[in-house]
């Protein structure tokens, strides 16, 4: 006790010295008390013919505007033999492409989206861009998307709840289907709580009603096409115009016709997988933006053999529709992309 008490004398000074002072805090600036404005995401792609400067007059915009980059990704392929040294040629700015994908934070007070097109745009001009997009996913409006699908449900079910959720940056505003669904059914139920149109197109040999979808998808950005199992013709997808996106099994081209996933469990497989491409006029063979795999193994049965190819089409189709609208995929020569 004693030593307690010749401490606290000893220290009695400093303590109340301590305890007299002030804990107001110094008055600051009105500037500095300003709230911040809250920053933006952007998302650019820039396609255009290699030269040197084009990362740097992109990122000068950007940092000329207050921007912050956070990611860059560019891509400028090899010379391929004689297809583009013909190519560059008939002009010697047109050697390689250069494929350019940014993601950048920005404050949109000092730099208004009007003005960030302009800007862009005058870049594009200035290096001859095949494409320049910018987009800005909280300014501009979400993607609107129609779904195809037929009497298999997975894929579909799946976009719908992904759509419900905001997992993807897209408005479903249709669901057209060749097959008739029970209005108590799951997907109708769905449909009609979400108040998103059904639209039953049967189709048959000879009329595909190719006229009335294309009334239906007429103001869609692109489609999806969540298993359906039936052909668009040359002249749909002329006439549509835009990009169409779909989903089928890895197991083509070895297990083709009816119920190819018994095919392929009768066959012993150990590989399954899934491809999400875009539509052309040749039968799934358009250029590719995602595929998954999966193993399996004597220890399935033709019930968890089927489960596992549906999630991998499920998950494909998903990440396929997600780098498309952010703006990940580039077409590449004839029937190749790039995805960034």
């Amino acid at each position: 006790m004693d030593l307690l008490r010749r401490a606290s004398i000893r220290y009695s000074p400093q303590l109340n010295k301590f305890a007299k002072r002030s804990f107001t805090h110094p008055k600051l600036p009105s500037d500095r008390l300003t709230a911040p404005s809250a920053l933006l995401h952007g998302i650019h792609v820039f396609h255009c013919p290699d030269e040197v400067g084009i990362v740097a007059k992109l990122s000068e915009c950007i940092a000329s505007k207050g921007g912050n980059i956070l990611n860059a990704d560019v891509f400028v392929p090899e010379k391929e033999n004689v297809f583009y040294c013909r190519r560059c040629m008939d002009c010697v700015h047109m050697s390689n492409p250069c494929y350019n994908f940014s993601e950048f934070v920005f404050d949109p007070a000092k730099w208004p989206r009007d003005q960030m097109d302009d800007d862009f745009s005058k870049l594009g001009k200035m290096f001859n861009a095949m494409r320049s997009v910018v987009r800005v996913p909280n300014l501009d409006p979400k993607y609107k998307i129609a779904v195809l699908a037929s009497k298999q449900d997975h894929c579909l079910v799946d976009l719908l709840h992904a759509w419900q959720d905001s997992k993807l940056p897209v408005d479903i505003i249709a669901v057209i289907s060749n097959h008739d669904r029970c209005a108590n059914s799951h997907v109708m139920r769905f449909l009609e709580r979400h108040e998103v149109p059904y639209h039953y197109l049967n189709t048959t040999i000879d009329d595909k009603n190719e006229g009335d979808i294309l009334n239906v998808v007429k103001d869609t950005d692109f489609l999806v096409l969540a298993r359906y199992m039936q052909i668009l013709s040359g002249n749909f997808l002329k006439s549509y115009g835009r990009d169409i996106i779909n989903i089928h099994h890895g197991l083509l081209p070895s297990f083709k016709g009816g119920n190819p996933s018994k095919q392929a469990f009768d066959a012993g497989v150990k590989l399954i997988g899934a491809t999400s491409h875009f539509v052309t006029e040749e039968l799934d063979e358009g250029p590719i933006i995602e595929q998954m795999v999966d193993r399996v193994s004597h220890r399935d049965n033709l019930r968890s053999f089927v489960h596992k190819s549906e999630n991998l089409e499920k998950q494909c189709l998903a990440k396929a529709i997600k780098y498309y609208c952010e703006l990940r995929v580039l077409p590449y020569i004839k029937n190749k992309t790039v995805v960034f």
